[in-house]
């Protein structure tokens, strides 16, 4: 029947525990590898990501990748990028912009001989790999003792920000914009507060052969992420508090009609005949969503289109 009453599109979902974002971090330089960072292990800024033949290959903060080594006279946005995580480090004396210089080059030796390596003033690939913080490794692309060559995969990881992921049926996507408070709610008992950071743009169907819903991926990042304890793809309960329209008129969302001119109506019965009756649709929630329509009053029975 159709309804009137308030409308909440809180909902409760089941997610999965993570990390934030996931990429490669490729070889930049050919040699046996001899080690490189365990699974779990979380990288900062000048910590090792792996070595070739005894010499590390360090993590610098940047967007985009190492591509060329750097010398006096270089210009471009990856001189100001190393500057950058020189002068974090401490190594200073130097203008932070776009152009390398023998101050530049100075610094980079002083960051070479705390490290144990040949100063040559210069730094490439072989020695800096870039990512846009501190990372997590999820797993080795290979194993110490595999000769390895310039863009071969080393490692994947992942930002060390623990998240958590689920997938929304459509109907439901109103109760999880981006924004929206959450509660998670950990495999050991703990209720933590975050918010939904991003969502999906694409809806596709899950895997499930028996549920082949049209669904869209939602990303929660947590207040206090650092109070986080659990597994890498533990099941969580997210608890989304969405909003409440008050005093509306509902019906069920099964109880929807396509109209042939275009948009949405619903069936009324009345004294054992049928009409459809054109709606507007507002907003949806626990299985029902909110109408307006002419004529449209509360205790209306409503038909349910056949599968």
């Amino acid at each position: 029947p159709v309804t009137r009453g308030d409308l909440s599109d809180s909902s409760q979902q089941d997610g999965t525990l993570g990390h934030l974002g996931e990429r490669k971090i490729n070889a930049g330089t050919a040699g046996v590898l001899t080690w490189v960072a365990a699974g779990g292990t979380v990288v900062e800024r000048d910590g090792r990501l792996y070595e070739v033949e005894g010499r590390p290959v360090r993590l610098m903060y940047g967007a985009e990748p190492m591509y060329r080594t750097l010398k006096t006279g270089d210009k471009g946005k990856d001189v100001r990028r190393l500057e950058e995580n020189l002068a974090a480090l401490g190594y200073v004396g130097f203008d932070v912009d776009e152009e390398y210089t023998a101050k530049t080059a100075a610094a980079v030796k002083r960051w070479q001989k705390s490290h144990d390596l040949k100063q040559t003033g210069t730094v490439g690939p072989d020695l800096i790999a870039f990512a846009g913080s501190a990372v997590r490794v999820k797993e080795a692309g290979a194993a110490p003792g595999d000769r390895i060559a310039p863009g071969g995969p080393v490692l994947t990881v992942t930002g060390s920000e623990r998240v958590v992921r689920f997938r929304i049926p459509v109907a439901e996507a109103g109760s999880a914009k981006a924004g929206t408070r959450v509660t998670v709610r950990l495999p050991d008992g703990t209720a933590l507060p975050g918010k939904v950071s991003a969502v999906g743009r694409t809806a596709s169907a899950g895997d499930d052969p028996q549920d082949r819903t049209p669904k869209i991926s939602v990303t929660v990042s947590f207040d206090q992420p650092e109070k986080v304890q659990g597994i890498d793809q533990s099941p969580v309960t997210v608890d989304l508090t969405g909003e409440t329209r008050r005093d509306v008129l509902t019906v069920p969302v099964n109880a929807l009609l396509a109209l042939p001119g275009g948009g949405f109506g619903v069936q009324v019965v009345e004294n054992g005949t049928a009409r459809d009756v054109e709606v507007k649709l507002g907003m949806f929630g626990q299985g029902r969503v909110e109408v307006t329509g002419e004529g449209l009053r509360e205790g209306m029975k409503v038909g349910v289109p056949s599968a």
